[in-house]
């Protein structure tokens, strides 16, 4: 039976035990197909290479080339397409395979890594505020802001981080089943460590809501 470094785990995703009076309010993990999609682009590398074979084989018929021979010509980039869709679709699988996000009644935890795992450790006291984006059906992403100065890089969050927020990197957890559940747990940990302030804006009509500004604020 083949062991991991996973297995040595006092608790599934977390580093250690839980310090008294902290205890586990969700773990999860992100869908692979809806990171294979959201955060290593597919769908986009696809789309990428149907575009190139058509052009190729059009280019073909303009330079005399027959239909077979057009044809040919297109579909020689078919291997490199689908070695490059598996490779996308492999690393999002294993990416989701080796994370486990963790909320607890203090903190939320993001363990990751394929090769060289990690875990950050995101104290209530830190977060500001946090945005859930839903991303079809009942997936969606949850990321939070941090509280200046307290900040993550964006290299070593990556995926689990916001998309393209690199001046202040969003820790996020990408691509989750029930979004809007765990959204609502999020929120009803952060209010009970700092009050109304902690509340989380999760509504659901919007794309892209997000928390009140300075709504985690020390007083």
């Amino acid at each position: 039976m083949a062991v991991s470094e996973h297995d040595f785990e006092p608790i599934r995703g977390l580093p250690g035990e839980l310090p008294k009076g902290e205890t586990l309010v969700w773990q999860g993990a992100p869908d692979w197909w809806a990171l294979a999609i959201r955060a290593f682009h597919v769908r986009s590398v696809t789309i990428y290479f149907g575009v190139l074979m058509a052009w190729r084989g059009v280019a073909s018929v303009m330079g005399g080339a027959d239909g077979i021979s057009a044809l040919q010509a297109a579909l020689g980039l078919a291997p490199i397409a689908l070695l490059a869709v598996a490779l996308l679709v492999g690393l999002a699988a294993l990416t989701a395979r080796t994370t486990v996000y963790t909320i607890t009644n203090r903190r939320l935890v993001l363990r990751f890594g394929i090769a060289l795992p990690k875990a950050i450790n995101l104290p209530f006291a830190i977060i500001e505020g946090a945005t859930l984006r839903n991303n079809g059906g009942d997936n969606g992403d949850i990321a939070v802001t941090l509280l200046r100065p307290n900040k993550v890089a964006y290299v070593l969050l990556w995926p689990h981080v916001r998309p393209w927020k690199l001046s202040r990197p969003q820790p996020s957890l990408r691509a989750i089943p029930n979004a809007s559940a765990v959204a609502l747990q999020l929120g009803q940990a952060l209010k009970a460590v700092h009050g109304e302030r902690g509340v989380v804006h999760t509504p659901t009509q919007s794309p892209e809501p997000t928390a009140p500004k300075g709504a985690l604020s020390p007083a």
